[in-house]
């Protein structure tokens, strides 16, 4: 009586498996199993660069790292900084432009600080925080 309700479990729990089995084998490809979630308010670096010359870059990074690599065009804006370089990144922004906003790692909270601040404080629209940060982009260029 119990080796039978055991093979019927089993039996059961197998069966209840197949289709997530088959959805994983069939989906492999879609799916990218080791991903981070991209937070709301990100964005990947593949969609950034499909918007082109309505791109605008921020560096939220501290300023001896921005001086010695940064992203082609990016001006620098970080937290120490803000009041003194504020004025300059909104003589280049525009309401057609979408601001990407980066620092050294996906883990660093700067981006997200300039981030916000930009759209509360700044009330930019269209600021997202470039998902993986600097680290992301090295990789790309690769």
């Amino acid at each position: 009586m119990k080796r039978t309700l055991l093979v019927e479990a089993l039996l059961l729990l197998g069966l209840a498996s197949l289709p997530a089995i088959g959805q994983a084998l069939y989906l492999r490809e879609e799916v990218s199993w080791h991903a981070p979630a991209v937070a709301k308010d990100e964005v990947l670096l593949e969609e950034a660069l499909g918007w082109g010359d309505s791109l605008l870059w921020v560096d939220a990074r501290p300023d001896a790292q921005f001086e010695s690599e940064h992203i082609p065009g990016a001006l620098l804006l970080n937290e120490d900084r803000w009041n003194e370089l504020l004025p300059a990144l909104l003589t280049t922004w525009g309401p057609e432009k979408k601001t990407v906003v980066y620092c050294s790692s996906q883990s660093c909270a700067a981006s997200h600080d300039v981030a916000r601040r930009l759209r509360e404080e700044a009330t930019l629209k269209d600021v997202y925080v470039l998902h993986g940060g600097w680290e992301a982009w090295l990789a790309a260029k690769k």
